[in-house]
């Protein structure tokens, strides 16, 4: 039977999106992710926001929800764990400076032991990079920011001493000591663009999509494949982690009836816009794993037949962190017991 890893995602920046609010406090996230370990899980990735979505507001009004930095709440999990991997699905790139940036991971990659996982990317909302930069957004662009921060960290991360100019970055001279532990670092990307799979290529040790379809990640896996070949590279060095959603329960009736009372069902059809865009939102047994355990056990199956190898941010669709630490002990013991590394 083959086998792959599964992680979480946690409560970094979830609230009003994939659960309601309140959720979960800092302290909580870090207790929960110690519990994950205990139960098997390989890695916890926290999200990345700076402030509440326009339709958040709208549905929650007065009642703003909580976001914590995800970099900083992933050290406090490092110190309380062993063998967990660190991770961020997705961290932001264009909303930071990647000569701080790259200290922080540098630093996080020390203090972890080598177990920090760099998800990167542009952000499903665009509304929250005009948030940060005002006017001064309009004339940005997130990809070519991502591309010069990728090139000065990957640079800061290998040589001694970068200087580099570019549209968005001027930097002069700089050195980063001491290097990530890990060589070549870990930056995995999410996208499921030519552009996003030739950055796997070019920097990335993982690709990180959001709710692809199996037969969707095997197009994936072949188109990323073909990107690897032309910068040298075998695809079996990429850990295929698509993020996706769990809803498991003891038949198929209950497991639909509670997905679709939930947040993270919302947050789907939200994304119809903007990650999902032109994708069908709606076929959600598709996208996610839902249903009775010999469903999702198939699923599972199905995705690892696909090319996966890590579920990488796994929500569980939950209304409070009781609900959440039942459900991760029925996958622990339904589905990582039987198909985890």
């Amino acid at each position: 039977m083959t086998k792959a890893n599964f992680g979480i995602g946690v409560a970094t920046g979830t609230e009003g999106l994939m659960y309601p609010i309140p959720y979960s406090s800092a302290r909580e996230v870090v207790d929960l992710s110690v519990y994950a370990e205990k139960l098997g899980f390989h890695s916890v990735w926290g999200n990345d926001h700076i402030t509440t979505q326009h339709y958040v507001r709208e549905e929650f009004p007065g009642n703003p929800p909580r976001y914590y930095a995800p970099l900083l709440t992933l050290t406090a999990i490092a110190e309380r764990t062993t063998t967990l991997k660190v991770c961020t699905a997705l961290l932001v790139v264009p909303f930071r400076n990647p000569v701080v940036l790259a200290k922080e991971i540098a630093t996080l990659d020390q203090l972890s032991g080598g177990r920090l996982l760099l998800g990167v990317g542009l952000g499903a909302y665009r509304e929250e990079f005009e948030a940060e930069f005002g006017d001064s957004a309009h004339g940005m662009i997130r990809g070519e920011m991502l591309n010069e921060s990728l090139t000065i960290m990957d640079r800061l991360f290998n040589e001694e001493n970068v200087t580099f100019k570019g549209k968005y970055f001027d930097v002069q001279n700089v050195q980063c000591f001491p290097k990530p532990v890990q060589k070549p670092f870990a930056f995995y990307f999410g996208g499921n663009s030519a552009n996003s799979y030739d950055r796997v290529a070019k920097w990335g040790t993982g690709w990180l999509p959001a709710l692809l379809t199996p037969e969707e990640v095997k197009a994936g896996c072949a188109a990323l494949k073909e990107s690897c070949a032309k910068v040298g590279r075998d695809v079996s060095e990429i850990d295929i982690a698509p993020q996706i959603s769990v809803c498991l329960a003891k038949t198929h009736e209950e497991a639909i009836q509670k997905w679709e009372k939930s947040q993270i069902y919302q947050h789907s059809l939200s994304l119809g816009k903007s990650t999902m865009k032109g994708r069908d939102a709606g076929n959600y047994l598709d996208r996610n794993l839902i249903g009775s355990p010999d469903e999702v056990r198939a699923r599972v199956e199905q995705y690892i037949e696909a090319g996966v190898t890590t579920f990488s941010a796994l929500i569980f669709a939950d209304s409070n962190l009781e609900e959440t630490r039942e459900h991760m002990q029925f996958f622990s013991e339904e589905i990582i017991s039987k198909y985890g590394k």
